[in-house]
């Protein structure tokens, strides 16, 4: 179907990482009308997995899928048998950096030049959706690409809360702290303006917390500072990575063990956070369960609680204040222990729990001042908004 003619009808979502790709076909009205996931790309035994807009499983298969290529060639290929795959109009993507690209953008050879040279800022992430971009505009050739940035929501952030005390060769090179989550933020932030307008205007702290975690303060709508930076590893203690880090710790790491840059990569994000101190698992679900038999279970816990209060009284000092928190993504949204001991000892800034609404998972949790919010985010539908708003 050509871009001319697309509407919110059969947009298709991508969100691909490094042995996954997730996805969603969105119909009028903002119904979500399909959604899969593929798992293990480039490893034996992959699998691909589709519900209907009703949750009922319509496909489950195990596939090998030797690389991201092959697994979209059989995703399309599936969707072109498909009442709904017959009908796509536009495929939105999210792409975790944009570098200084401010908004959504249209997917041609000069955005996708762009996307090669920020390589080097996301080696953890543009490599695999510049496949997905690569392999769907060979699958279903004529049909509108648009890539979503993660940065974008942030690129207004003032030069203070943006710049590295480095030197000016790095931050002229592009070094500066750029942020993520910014489609969960967005979806938020487009929610809470339905919800509650007036608080949405105010002094807002929203907490990403899920496998990768992250804050963002929002004042009068717009990102003001954010606890990630140059890349998604900083900020919060999260599931595999470090967080904040002292430099030092890398130059250490490099002295005592040799490590080269991919090896040095691998320890940061994929062999810290949670997972290195407890020395049990990445999950936080897997952690509750366990920290009454295990001491290393409760400190990951404690840890990742103590660095979100932390982060989140910072915010609230660059706001001058707060009028709303919101939790969302997988802890923020489905974990009461997490959200509780994160709020403890916060009465003074207004922040008080409603313990039994607490329980209950919302949408509001608070008995303060402050408005304590938990709110489900949706980075797919914020994609095919973006895409659709675009064509």
């Amino acid at each position: 179907m050509p871009a001319s003619e697309c509407t919110m009808a059969n947009i298709l979502t991508i969100n691909s990482g490094s042995s996954s790709i997730k996805l969603s076909v969105y119909g009028a009205g903002e119904r979500l009308l399909i959604k899969g996931l593929l798992e293990r790309i480039g490893l034996p035994e992959g699998a691909f997995s589709a519900w209907d807009s009703e949750g009922a499983l319509i496909r489950n298969g195990r596939l090998s899928f030797p690389d991201h290529a092959a697994a979209l060639s059989e995703l399309t290929g599936w969707l072109r048998n498909s009442p709904v795959g017959n009908g796509i109009c536009a495929v939105g993507h999210r792409v975790v950096h944009g570098g200084r690209i401010t908004a959504p953008q249209k997917i041609d050879a000069a955005m996708m030049d762009s996307l090669r040279a920020l390589k080097p800022f996301a080696a953890e992430h543009l490599p695999h959706e510049i496949k997905a971009i690569e392999a769907l505009e060979s699958s279903l050739p004529g049909v509108a690409q648009v890539a979503c940035f993660d940065t974008s929501f942030h690129t207004n952030m003032p030069e203070v809360a943006r710049t590295f005390a480095i030197p000016e060769e790095f931050r002229r090179a592009g070094v500066v702290r750029y942020g993520f989550h910014g489609l969960s933020y967005e979806y938020i932030m487009e929610e809470l303006g339905k919800t509650d307008p007036e608080r949405a205007k105010g002094r807002v702290v929203i907490a990403h917390l899920g496998n990768g975690s992250s804050m963002c303060a929002v004042l009068n709508g717009m990102s003001i500072e954010t606890t990630m930076g140059f890349t998604p590893l900083g900020g919060l203690v999260m599931s595999t990575r470090t967080g904040d880090l002292d430099p030092g710790i890398i130059v250490y790491m490099l002295k005592t063990k040799k490590y080269g840059a991919d090896e040095l990569n691998e320890v940061l994000n994929r062999a810290s956070g949670l997972k290195a101190i407890s020395g049990i698992s990445s999950d936080m679900a897997d952690l509750l369960r366990e920290e009454n038999r295990s001491a290393k279970a409760a400190l990951a816990i404690n840890v990742y609680c103590y660095q979100a209060r932390k982060f989140l009284g910072a915010l609230a000092g660059a706001l001058g204040g707060i009028d709303t928190l919101v939790f969302t993504a997988g802890i923020g949204e489905n974990s009461p222990q997490v959200r509780e001991r994160i709020l403890e000892g916060m009465g003074f800034m207004g922040l008080e729990v409603d313990s039994e609404k607490n329980l209950l998972g919302g949408p509001v949790i608070s008995k303060g001042p402050v408005a304590i919010r938990v709110m489900k985010t949706n980075e797919e539908l914020m994609i095919a908004r973006h895409t659709a708003r675009l064509l």
